[in-house]
């Protein structure tokens, strides 16, 4: 028998008093939940599966909204450490850090949401669910959105996506400290202008190699406790209605435990851009059905109308209703400060000296330089009397944030990075000759006059740092059409802007030393840059000590180690269709041809010597985990950071369908002239494909190559693994 206890709590200036077991703290979280929903009204239960759920005063219930941001450091929500985009955050190939910037976003997600409280503030960007992270494989360069994700490769989006979730949802064993969503489930990399209406066909091959692993490594081993589904269609069933998807995969194989939340608009897209079903009802009851908890709209308000008509049951509302509000008791929304730890994390924690410090580390580890002739790189500030910071985005603050993004307090442009730490006896060339406006690249006036004043302003410079590439503005979700290589967001061209391309191509005629540094969320076709420039440095959307990053990298106070998370091709000629779904000639694990730049590609001021590979078994079954052990050597006077990445192909196994396939990566610091062993932990599992035949996953037993080296192109080392 259930003891009633009295509670007394305060929603808004409105005192309610009761003694219902909901409100009782002693007992488990399932019978306060099921007590709870048993008092709810039909229209009480759809009203909370809404993203804006209004509050019931009867019982107390305050008001939530479940949207939330939180992509790379706290959304929408005023001032909060910025830190690199997530394909920034994926170029480190640093999981201890990933995991550390994933609690500092959820420290100041709980200070701020705290504080929102206490001033009675309960409206959308505020609350403790956060929709992050975008684990969609970046499939196509050419997806304006891919700059959310974790790049091209399954196993390198699971591992960064698990470490990024721990990192957010907390290690209380009662409590979340936020709650993370994995999205968009499932098949979904493009196109931004149909994606209300396409479907994505795809093989089960393709499914279960490609586009599910992460979303399953985020629920079995990150324990992600939300999941988004998707606009598009699945081989002609919207993912937000798809049961196979939420149903059968998440739920019954996976044991996924938490609750599912629609994209915003997408179960209206069900009935009005699939015409899978014939009305918001019939759509709305599809949905909960399938395993769709939660609306971003209010399209549920027409489940009472589906239960009127039979399309769906009250007692199938209440299971959607209990996962939600189980989610807010984990939130520790009903229970006191005492007992909820994270409650008491005071306002002082956003944005905190420790966070900007940890936000710089960020952006100096995800910078990669993919070119530097002769060594021009690091600069001698010695020896250089005049720089010039030009380009477009030299001085420009929005390519640091990227998109779903925070207010960084004190943003560091690269100009302003470049100055501080240059110093007076440096003189700064900067100018804004070449503007690109974000609305149109295309409409460039006077380009010719721009760039002729550009060269000529840069004539005394010892060396320039022109600073381009791409902006948030052009790129990203549902963006605008432009009229020249990018339409709704997407890109229809791999190439630079024109204009970026003839003033480097004129500046580099000058006789100049010519440094290109990069922002941009998506890979670029950069043939004449590779070829002609003295550097050219990938910085990504940096967050906001980007210009600091830079400039410590440029004069040498750091030795840059980002590398890759996907293939940079060479046209995108090189690629499939866009909107082709099958893998074949995609990405690194696919592709025959050689990329400009390969996946895990990255240079140092360091070099190093790959020297000898040991496997801890050279016979294993699928059940097996095998210690990979790599010898390094530093062969150089500057101490470095080298990402060992290891490898998988077949040597005869016509089943397998790679070319090959990351098994395992460690970031390691190796001193000068050091000579280190590095032990890698691989997981034959790692190694399944999906048997289309069988119907399940399968490691193909037979002789495979383990490679060790610097990137999935230079991997010199190589063992043999058997497998029984």
């Amino acid at each position: 028998m259930i003891v009633l206890l009295m509670f007394s709590f305060t929603i808004h200036a409105q005192k309610v008093t009761s003694q219902y077991p909901f409100q009782n703290q002693a007992l488990s979280f399932e019978e306060r939940v099921s007590d709870l929903v048993s008092r709810l009204t039909l229209k009480e239960k759809i009203a909370l599966m809404q993203n804006n759920s209004d509050s019931i005063p009867r019982l107390g219930i305050p008001a939530y909204n479940w949207w939330n941001e939180c992509l790379h450091g706290v959304a929408r929500d005023g001032i909060a450490t910025v830190f690199p985009q997530a394909i920034g955050l994926a170029s480190m190939w640093d999981l201890k850090l990933m995991n550390e910037i994933g609690d500092a976003v959820s420290t100041e997600a709980r200070a701020k949401h705290e504080e929102h409280i206490r001033n009675g503030e309960r409206n959308i960007y505020q609350g403790l669910t956060f929709w992050t992270p975008n684990i969609n494989i970046f499939r196509d360069p050419r997806w304006g959105r891919g700059q959310e994700t974790y790049g091209e490769d399954p196993f390198l989006t699971s591992k960064t996506g698990v470490a990024f979730v721990k990192g957010l949802e907390g290690n209380d064993p009662k409590y979340f400290k936020v709650i993370a969503t994995a999205k968009h489930f499932a098949v979904h990399s493009g196109s931004e202008y149909n994606r209300h209406t396409f479907n994505a066909v795809v093989s089960k091959q393709d499914l279960f190699d490609t586009y599910l692993p992460a979303f399953e490594s985020l629920v079995k081993e990150g324990k992600v406790y939300s999941i988004m589904g998707a606009y598009n269609s699945v081989d002609g069933v919207p993912a937000c209605a798809n049961a196979f998807l939420l149903d059968t995969m998440l739920r019954k194989k996976w044991g996924f435990k938490g609750y599912v939340v629609s994209d915003c608009g997408a179960i209206t897209d069900i009935y009005r851009g699939h015409k899978y079903a014939s009305s918001e009802a019939d759509a709305s009851a599809l949905a909960v059905k399938a395993g769709c908890d939660l609306t971003c709209g209010s399209e549920y308000v027409s489940l009472e109308e589906a239960v009127n008509k039979g399309l769906i049951t009250e007692a199938q509302i209440n299971t959607s209703v209990s996962r939600l509000l189980l989610a807010l008791f984990k939130l520790g929304t009903f229970d006191d400060k005492a007992s909820v730890a994270y409650k008491n994390i005071p306002y002082s924690e956003n944005n905190s000296p420790a966070h900007n410090a940890l936000s710089k580390e960020a952006s100096l580890k995800s910078i990669v330089l993919l070119q530097n002739r002769k060594g021009t790189l690091p600069l001698n500030a010695s020896s250089i009397k005049t720089i010039a910071v030009v380009g477009p985005f030299a001085n420009e603050t929005s390519v640091l944030r990227g998109n779903y993004n925070g207010d960084a307090a004190n943003p560091i442009t690269f100009l302003n990075g470049i100055k501080t730490i240059a110093g007076d006896k440096v003189s700064i060339i900067t100018n804004d000759f070449i503007h690109v406006p974000d609305n149109d690249y295309a409409n460039e006036t006077n380009e010719k006059d721009s760039i002729a004043l550009l060269v000529k302003d840069c004539a005394a410079a010892d060396v320039v740092i022109f600073c381009g590439g791409l902006s948030p503005g052009v790129e990203g979700e549902e963006g605008p059409i432009v009229k020249k290589g990018f339409f709704h967001g997407d890109r229809t061209t791999l190439d630079l802007p024109d204009v970026q391309q003839d003033a480097l191509k004129a500046l580099k005629a000058s006789g100049k030393k010519v440094i290109l540094v990069l922002t941009n969320g998506s890979a670029l076709a950069l043939n004449w840059e590779n070829e002609n420039l003295d550097g050219i440095i990938e910085t990504w959307y940096p967050g906001q000590n980007g210009g600091a990053a830079l400039a410590d990298i440029l004069f040498g106070k750091y030795n840059p180690a980002g590398r890759l998370p996907v293939t940079f091709y060479k046209s995108e000629k090189d690629l499939p269709a866009f909107e082709d779904y099958n893998m074949h000639g995609r990405t690194y694990r696919y592709l025959k041809g050689k990329p400009l730049y390969p996946f895990g590609y990255g240079l140092s001021y360091s070099t190093f010597e790959y020297k000898n590979i040991l496997l801890s078994k050279n016979i294993a079954n699928q059940n097996d985990s095998i210690d990979v052990k790599v010898t390094i050597k530093n062969n150089s006077a500057i101490d470095g950071e080298e990402v060992v990445q290891v490898y998988a192909s077949a040597d005869n196994i016509p089943k397998f369908r790679v070319v090959k396939t990351l098994l395992g990566f460690d970031r390691v610091f190796v001193k000068a002239n050091e000579t280190k062993t590095v032990a890698i932990k691989i997981a034959v599992h790692s190694l399944r494909q999906f048997n289309e035949a069988a119907n399940e996953y399968e490691v193909y037993k037979g002789v495979y190559s383990i490679n060790a080296g610097s990137s999935s192109l230079n991997i010199p080392l190589s063992g043999k693994l058997t497998i029984k």
